[in-house]
């Protein structure tokens, strides 16, 4: 089924925050369990209330840090900067308590400075690669050694050395190689782990920012068209004044003249009904410069709204047959309508009739609302979406309506184009679709919390 339908505004980046604390609960839960092989698998004596406390506090410091972020707490540069420091000194003193430079883990200290680097201005991601530095340094100098493990690892050791070709001049290591071999592969795997699951969501992340520059490139340049058409609609505004009024004039010397011509007069009295609401229509345009809600109307039920416009739509389109069908529970949401939303729906309206051409159709108007949103369908009965319609209709000057299709001239294109731009403004959708049997059914979505009148 071939559809137009105005584009979702972007949605807000993830936080870089967030990521990092989702990092820091796999590193503590990692740091858990490496704690509890080492010390029940193993039997290696460490010092575990000090390792254990240690870890507590990192899983303090990332819930108070996830509560502060969900209560909306400022991030900046300088809270992943405090973040990345505080993994580095945890990490610190546990490397402290467990064989400091000589323990297998001791290149995890390398994971901050890269986040850093990734996530931070050079200068902060420098002075994290030196505060890394210096901790990697003091565990040189200050670190408690690291014990070897009571359970007997000779196999494995043996196996080890004799993959690597070096059982001869490993033997004399007893179980310390295997012990520092299977720690270097488990620190492989926890790094190739932590790398893998960073940098695939910075990338994501990279990508969806993209996808929202292009987004709001898009949105910049469609605003700037609307100013345009604006300014050139506030100047046509002013210059029509004069003309209406004169037709104005012309036209009520014509019924005096012709008041014994009852179908003359019909005629004349529609003519000047139609410039009346014109001039209305002109004067509503150059006073309500600035004014975001229609303070004429101020606060009214939902289906008056909608019956008040159609009945002025069909002022202005006499010809057209509609049948309108308004439901929904009651009461009836009160709405303070925006002016602009009303010309959006009208210039639905119209495609709807001009698709019709001049086979006079019935337009169907249907309108359901709830408590959250009001859906309105617009129904014709004319070609439908056609070719390069399907994939351009709603762009600015572009256009299916020829010359010939019931009117003396074709369309600009800009009619739906500002009903997407003023809907969307909303918070809602305009979708076109083609109908089973013929014409194309336009469907509205409308949030009414931006509606609601105070």
């Amino acid at each position: 089924m071939s559809r137009a339908t105005a584009r979702p505004l972007p949605s807000q980046a993830a936080n870089p925050l967030s990521r990092l604390l989702a990092l820091r609960r796999v590193e503590i839960l990692a740091q858990t369990v490496v704690l509890i092989l080492a010390v029940a698998w193993l039997e290696m004596p460490l010092a575990v209330v000090p390792m254990a406390a240690i870890i507590v506090v990192a899983a303090l410091i990332n819930l108070g840090s996830r509560w502060r972020l969900g209560r909306g707490a400022p991030v900046g540069d300088n809270a992943i900067f405090l973040q990345l420091m505080a993994d580095t000194v945890i990490l610190g003193w546990l490397l402290y308590f467990s064989g400091g430079p000589v323990n297998p883990f001791v290149s995890l200290l390398l994971l901050p400075p890269t986040l850093a680097a990734a996530m931070l201005p050079a200068r902060r991601a420098w002075a994290m690669a030196g505060i890394a530095l210096l901790v990697y340094t003091a565990l040189m100098f200050w670190s408690l050694p690291l014990p070897l493990p009571r359970r007997d690892l000779t196999p494995l050791d043996s196996m080890l050395a004799g993959a690597g070709g070096g059982l001869g001049e490993h033997a004399a290591h007893s179980s310390g190689f295997a012990l520092h071999v299977l720690g270097m592969w488990l620190n492989f795997v926890v790094s190739i782990g932590v790398v893998a699951f960073f940098l695939t969501r910075m990338a994501t992340a990279l990508r969806e920012r993209e996808r929202q520059l292009a987004t709001a490139r898009e949105a910049v340049l469609r605003n700037e068209q609307i100013l345009s058409l604006g300014t050139l609609a506030a100047g046509a505004a002013h210059q029509l004044g004069t003309p209406l009024a004169t037709m104005a004039v012309l036209l009520r010397e014509l019924e005096l003249s012709h008041g014994g011509d009852d179908a003359l007069r019909g005629d004349l009295r529609l003519l000047r009904e139609q410039v009346d609401r014109c001039k209305r229509t002109i004067s509503r345009i150059l006073a309500s410069a600035g004014q975001a809600r229609d303070e004429s109307l101020g606060a009214v039920a939902l289906d008056g709204y909608l019956r008040h416009l159609l009945d002025d739509w069909q002022i202005l389109r006499p010809r057209v047959a509609l049948r309108v069908d308004l439901k929904g529970p009651r009461p009836v949401p009160a709405i303070a309508a925006d002016r602009t939303l009303a010309q959006a729906l009208l210039n639905l309206l119209d495609n709807a009739a001009d698709a019709n051409g001049s086979h006079l159709e019935t337009v169907v108007f249907t309108a359901e609302w709830d408590a959250e949103n009001c859906r309105i369908e617009i129904l014709d009965q004319g070609p439908g979406l056609r070719g390069e319609a399907t994939s351009r209709l709603g762009e600015a000057f572009f256009t299916t309506k020829a010359a010939g299709d019931g009117q003396q001239a074709g369309g600009v294109g800009i009619g739906l184009f500002l009903s997407n731009a003023t809907i969307q403004r909303f918070g809602g959708t305009v979708e076109l679709f083609n109908r089973a049997g013929g014409g194309v059914r336009t469907r509205v979505t409308l949030p009414l919390v931006g509606l609601k009148g105070h």
